[in-house]
């Protein structure tokens, strides 16, 4: 009987402290950067692991949980019922409804793409799908799927995924190798690639591995699980964030054909402890421009060109999980000249730059939040 009393008062105790952790949350606070004071505030609250989100054009936002469901949040920060017609979702481990993107021609046509796992015979893999959202943003028709990564396999980590349109109106989805590491040197499998689609699914023609059985969509290989993907906005060109192991997560710039090389190489080494040989050991990998040991775990990113933080115009603004922040990082053409970790406390998923120049960021919880950044005001 007292070892029941004792357990409950704990319990009150967890209890008390969770509700007084939020509580602080929600209260805004003041952040001090390189670039001055920034004020850190909950837009949203009550979002179950969201992984990824889409700016509409009158300001709402469609957000991804990864249990399987869509959500509209207002641009008020009003999170609406889940949206039907998602598709069915493998929800376990870091597998579940994962990124979302809006055609380029989303005004016209309604288009939205979603990337997920999904379970299929042989285990689970990626898939990217595509359907129209009605005028409401309550329901998904005709959701189909245009793109299966293969094989599918038992397992629960490293499906990646983030999508990105270029300026072409083709499309880019990053994939995870599923654990599967040696099977990331295959570029005849899907496995820890970079695949270049058109938007119906298609393969464009000038793919480096085009009519090579099983390579077709592959754009480039040796990547161990790809979970942050911009374009650049003044070059046109893809940038992706890539989680190394203990130690050894890169930037990359991916090119067209090129092998980057795990597991054979990388900057960090095995869980066990096993060493694995640097890049630049093995000239016929394509190298990264900058890499973070200790790790980050880069997840979504953006680049940032607005006004409201205008010194932050042309940076890079990646969601980093390990490093419970945004990492915000200068570059100049293809390289990075500074960085700073802006650090909120929570395991960022995504950042997007909202259509007022503030910046989003998605926190990786079981009670999600959706956090926005503003100057402070002096």
């Amino acid at each position: 009987m007292l070892r029941a009393v004792i357990f409950f008062a704990l319990a009150m105790v967890l209890i008390a402290l969770r509700h007084e952790a939020v509580g602080a949350q929600d209260t805004p606070r003041t952040l001090d950067t390189e670039s001055g004071p920034v004020n850190v505030e909950v837009f949203a609250n009550g979002l179950e692991h969201p992984w990824g989100a889409a700016l509409l054009p009158d300001g709402d936002m469609l957000v991804t949980e990864r249990p399987g469901r869509l959500r509209l949040v207002s641009a008020d920060g009003t999170i609406g019922e889940p949206i039907e017609g998602v598709p069915d979702v493998f929800a376990q481990g870091q597998g579940g409804l994962l990124d979302i993107v809006l055609d380029p021609e989303f005004a016209s046509n309604r288009t939205i793409y979603l990337s997920f796992a999904e379970e299929r015979e042989g285990g689970a893999a990626t898939s990217v799908g595509r359907g129209q959202l009605n005028e409401d943003a309550t329901a998904i028709s005709d959701f189909e799927v245009i793109f299966r990564q293969e094989p599918a396999v038992s397992g629960e980590n490293h499906f990646g995924s983030r999508l990105a349109f270029a300026p072409d109106g083709t499309l880019f989805v990053t994939l995870g190798e599923r654990f599967q590491m040696r099977q990331a040197q295959d570029p005849a499998n899907h496995l820890g690639t970079i695949v270049h689609l058109n938007p119906d699914g298609s393969i464009p023609r000038d793919n480096p591995f085009i009519d090579q059985e099983g390579a077709d969509e592959v754009w480039s290989y040796g990547h161990r699980n790809v979970q942050g993907a911009a374009i650049h906005p003044e070059t046109g060109v893809l940038w992706v964030a890539e989680m190394g192991p203990r130690g050894g997560d890169e930037l990359n710039i991916p090119k067209a054909g090129e092998n980057y090389g795990w597991p054979v190489v990388s900057w960090g080494r095995h869980y066990s402890g096993e060493e694995i040989p640097d890049p630049p050991t093995r000239s016929e990998f394509a190298g990264s421009i900058h890499s973070w040991t200790p790790v980050i775990s880069p997840s979504g990113m953006t680049f940032y060109t607005g006004d409201m933080f205008s010194e932050w115009q042309g940076d890079l603004l990646i969601g980093g999980l390990s490093a419970e922040g945004i990492v915000r990082v200068e570059t100049d053409t293809q390289e990075v000249t500074n960085e700073e970790v802006l650090s909120l406390g929570a395991r960022i998923r995504d950042v997007l730059q909202a259509s007022d120049g503030s910046v989003l960021a998605l926190t990786d919880e079981a009670s999600g939040m959706i956090l926005r950044l503003k100057p402070a005001k002096s």
